[in-house]
């Protein structure tokens, strides 16, 4: 697990997306959209007996994580594959820059994948001397913006169509333009000539199937495909609570992951990777290493939120969250934001550092709501909050008035007098931190006990 010296600064951060008017715009845009696709795509389909199917067989999953595991190693390995154990993020980025060295490999084409974002594997392999290229047009635009994802789907979700133009014009020397088609075009002709030049790939998963040692991808973009056959080496890291037990158990994800993510009834495409390229196949990479990522889930798995490696990373508790769709990913300033970030985060980084991100729910349950593996979300968050007042990382004020509101509430009289008081104590509140106060709903002058009695 990553060790982080300070806590995130994300009230800061969010006051400071709070006042950025584009990102607010294309936030509201674009989780709006997903929003609408969503409802769409769901239809008059069964979607809750799917849900309830999918949470049993990723419960069944992390119940017996490591015979999958071992399953899946063993017969990734009998398809042609190499499988590595990593433990955690250094242990994964080494055998990456091992492989790759090996290899002679000094280039690398990747596909869009948020488990390479958390262990940071492009900085690792640049300290050493490797150019890393993400082919992913949302990943390609903030890879050349030095920015990191904002979204786990869409990581440039952040971006208006004409500061991508900007970007771009800037960047890489083309001529303005806003139109998509225009800049994808831009995009894709660059790309093209790093696939046909790379020696080597790197991928994540989507899915990892124990019966069959295979992966599976789903992606709306061709690069996907490009990456995973045209150069002769192809790595791809997965997390360890990615594995499915069968291949048809792939059918009921392939109907909620699409249209839990961005809407739609099926990716334009999935793929299916089993082992290296075989004799008489004209595609394929030539060596596939597959590296198998712990990075603290085992830890997780005895902890009390286990039902947060259920999560397939669809993002759709991001598009219907109110926190995340008024201040965007970077606000988290972690790999993974919105709900599901929140915990993720928790976990993995440690409260130490990410303590401040639980205040980023309004315990309001629409994410659990939209969860097409009904992860608890708003019980892990509560959780851990109730684990941070219990380790003292609350802010010492915070804690007084919390101890003071407990006090208050047990008495309705105290109550009540508490009720009379602040509307002529508010005002003097702002004084002492206007910007604070100035954002909160005002006390009535009355409360609704007194309008009726």
């Amino acid at each position: 697990m990553s060790q982080f010296p300070q806590a995130v600064s994300f009230r800061s951060n969010a006051a400071g997306a709070l006042n950025d008017s584009s990102l607010r715009a294309a936030m509201r845009h674009a989780t709006t959209t997903f929003g609408k696709k969503r409802v769409d795509a769901i239809g008059n389909n069964p979607f809750e007996e799917w849900r309830e199917k999918a949470s049993e067989i990723r419960t069944d999953v992390l119940n017996n994580l490591d015979e999958y595991v071992e399953m899946f190693s063993q017969n990734a390995t009998r398809a042609g594959a190499v499988v590595h154990r990593a433990k955690d993020s250094v242990n994964a980025c080494e055998i990456v820059a091992s492989l790759l060295k090996d290899h002679r490999a000094y280039k690398v084409v990747k596909s869009k994948s948020m488990i390479t974002e958390e262990i940071h594997l492009n900085a690792y392999l640049e300290k050493n001397g490797v150019k890393v290229v993400e082919t992913d047009l949302g990943e390609y635009i903030i890879q050349i913006a030095g920015e990191t994802p904002s979204h786990i789907i869409v990581p440039a979700i952040h971006k208006s169509r004409q500061q991508v133009g900007r970007l771009f014009c800037d960047k890489l020397g083309c001529s303005y333009s806003e139109d998509p088609e225009s800049l994808t075009k831009t995009a894709r002709t660059i790309l093209r000539e790093e696939f046909l030049s790379a020696p080597a790939a790197i991928s994540g998963s989507n899915f990892a199937i124990a019966e069959t040692g295979s992966i599976s991808l789903f992606t709306n973009e061709g690069n996907g495909r490009m990456v995973t056959t045209l150069p002769p080496l192809h790595i791809a890291v997965t997390a360890i609570e990615k594995i499915l037990p069968k291949v048809s158990d792939l059918a009921l994800f392939m109907r909620l992951l699409p249209r839990s993510a961005t809407g739609q009834v099926l990716t334009s495409y999935f793929s299916l990777i089993t082992g290296s390229r075989k004799e008489g196949e004209s595609t394929g990479s030539r060596h596939f290493h597959i590296i198998l990522l712990d990075n603290g889930r085992s830890e997780i798995l005895r902890g009390d939120c286990k039902d947060i490696l259920k999560c397939i990373r669809c993002g759709a508790c991001m598009n219907v969250c109110p926190v995340y769709g008024m201040i965007g990913g970077h606000a988290y300033d972690s790999t993974y934001p919105g709900p599901m970030g929140v915990i993720l985060s928790s976990v993995l980084n440690g409260l130490d550092r990410a303590h401040p991100l639980l205040d980023a729910s309004t315990l309001c349950g629409a994410c659990a709501d939209v969860c097409p593996v009904k992860v608890p979300l708003p019980k892990l968050i509560n959780r851990l909050r109730e684990i941070k007042v219990e380790r003292g990382l609350s802010p010492e004020l915070e804690t007084i008035g919390m101890a003071g509101f407990g006090v208050a509430a047990k008495y309705h009289e105290l109550f009540e007098l508490g009720q009379r008081a602040a509307s002529y104590v508010w005002p003097l509140l702002s004084l002492v931190d206007k910007q604070t106060i100035d954002r909160l709903p005002k006390p009535a002058s009355k409360s609704l006990k007194r309008r009726v009695l």
